[in-house]
């Protein structure tokens, strides 16, 4: 009797045990490249030929998860995107459109809650690896954010190799103490989310790495040159190099999730921050723009994703899916719901990833830079609404994404009742939104530019007179 007592005791225990881990909160791991080009990984259809078989960690998320075919970024530049994704809202809403510049006073406002702090809050050990550009001062410092730790800087760049002379944004720093100087900077942030792997692999964890590759300056790692010496042109090429490092550090990121015994309970998503940046060699295939538009090359990017047992391997989800929508779908993901109070502009993708659902309601989804005079899109559906207004005598056009991914076939004047009611839609939207707190578009701005346009015809007087 006490033998059939003590094995129904263990029966019990292991039944309790499978439960607490079945039960367990999944990890989140974000991995972040900065102004890579839509054509420049192996897991995309259209991927250039160059790269092809320069990205095969990357490309294992999309074959073991899923490819997203129509993923965008909130913004077209680095610091807005991320402001958008890490508060779930349109960054336009507290005055974001535009990069915050070197040694800025301001951030994000501080009556936004990040979401990773929510997160916190839930139960979840949080980490932020590589670049911030979210807020210099102290109380906009990751860690007063909802990071338990910060690995990274401050600013929006900085070189690869260690620096002779180093500023206090651009230092990499250990939540806020500087780092010594040394060691390949993308090698840097992918080891360093192996150690906060290794340490947190017993709870919930979100882990955010946000890489500075392939963002300029174009210095790849020098052991890799080989692996990149089949292109021809040298910025290309260099530009490769970065794509070459960052690949190698999220197989890093991939095998420590795979060594510690939490990969069937781990999320990996893997985008990009804005379009790719053709001027430093960046490869966007198809679509028109570039980093710093609101054409599809500036908003659209790359998107894959792996949930084993969850996410089934090789999907490919079409359904329209932004930035924004990471917050609640990790949200929900945590056993937890979202606030209404929270006002936030994303949607959970969840139904979408485990297929669930094969599409979900239709919905508009926006974007702006520069305020109020400066460019807005949007896009429902097929349609691509996009007005370049500080272009001179730029009127909105009107592209059927479905059929012209490249935007070359205005289809507005065609197409005048679809046109006034996406108008409509637009300028509700952007009644909603702040102009800048700081840049083109924000208030006092454009005296700054004026009073340059003078001082600029001055010198250049100046400097006819002394050729004379």
């Amino acid at each position: 009797m006490k033998f059939k007592n003590a094995i129904l005791s263990l029966s019990v225990i292991s039944s309790l045990c499978v439960s607490a881990v079945a039960a367990k909160k999944p990890n989140i791991i974000i991995l972040y490249s900065d102004d890579a080009g839509y054509a420049d990984f192996g897991f995309q259809p259209d991927c250039a030929e160059d790269m092809k078989k320069l990205t095969p960690h990357i490309d294992t998320i999309a074959r073991d998860g899923a490819r997203l075919t129509d993923a965008y970024m909130s913004g077209c530049v680095c610091s807005p995107s991320r402001a958008g994704l890490m508060t779930g809202r349109y960054q336009g809403r507290f005055g974001y459109d535009n990069n915050l510049p070197p040694g800025a006073k301001n951030g994000v406002s501080l009556e936004e809650t990040f979401g990773v702090k929510r997160l916190q809050g839930m139960g979840y050990k949080t980490a932020l690896i590589g670049k911030w550009h979210l807020g210099y001062p102290a109380n906009m410092h990751p860690n007063k954010r909802g990071y338990d730790w910060f690995y990274g800087l401050l600013q929006g760049s900085r070189g690869y190799y260690p620096m002779t002379k180093t500023t206090p944004h651009r230092v990499i720093l250990d939540n806020d103490k500087p780092t010594k100087e040394e060691g390949y900077v993308t090698d840097r942030f992918g080891d360093a989310a192996v150690k906060f792997i290794k340490e947190n692999k017993a709870e919930p964890f979100y882990l955010f790495v946000s890489f500075t590759a392939p963002h300029s300056p174009n210095q790849p790692n020098k052991k890799d040159l080989d692996r990149i010496k089949h292109i021809e042109k040298k910025g290309r090429m260099n530009y490769a190099g970065l794509i070459v490092s960052l690949d190698d550090n999220v197989g890093k990121i991939l095998k420590a999730v795979k060594d510690n015994g939490i990969e069937d309970n781990t999320l990996v998503i893997f985008t990009n921050d804005n379009g790719g940046q053709t001027a430093t060699g960046a490869n966007n295939g198809k679509l028109q723009g570039k980093k710093g538009t609101l054409w599809e090359g500036g908003v659209r990017v790359p998107w894959a994703m792996r949930w084993p047992e969850k996410i089934k391997p090789g999907s490919v989800i079409s359904d329209p899916v932004i930035s924004l929508d990471i917050l609640p779908t990790v949200i929900e993901m945590s056993g937890n719901k979202v606030s209404a109070g929270w006002k936030l502009d994303g949607r959970s993708f969840l139904p979408l990833m485990t297929n669930e659902k094969k599409s979900l309601p239709q919905r508009t989804l926006h974007w702006r830079q520069h305020g109020s005079k400066g460019s807005i899109a949007l896009r429902e559906g097929k349609w691509k609404l996009i007005h370049n207004r500080k272009e001179a005598g730029a009127k909105p056009e009107l592209y059927d994404i479905s059929k012209d991914i490249g935007e070359s076939n205005d289809l507005a004047a065609k197409n005048p009742e679809v046109l006034k009611a996406l108008l409509e839609k637009m300028k509700v939207w952007e009644s909603q939104l702040q102009e800048p707190l700081w840049g083109p578009g924000s208030p006092g701005n454009e005296g700054k530019k004026k009073k340059k346009g003078k001082k600029d015809k001055k010198n250049k007087k100046n400097k006819e007179k002394a050729v004379k």
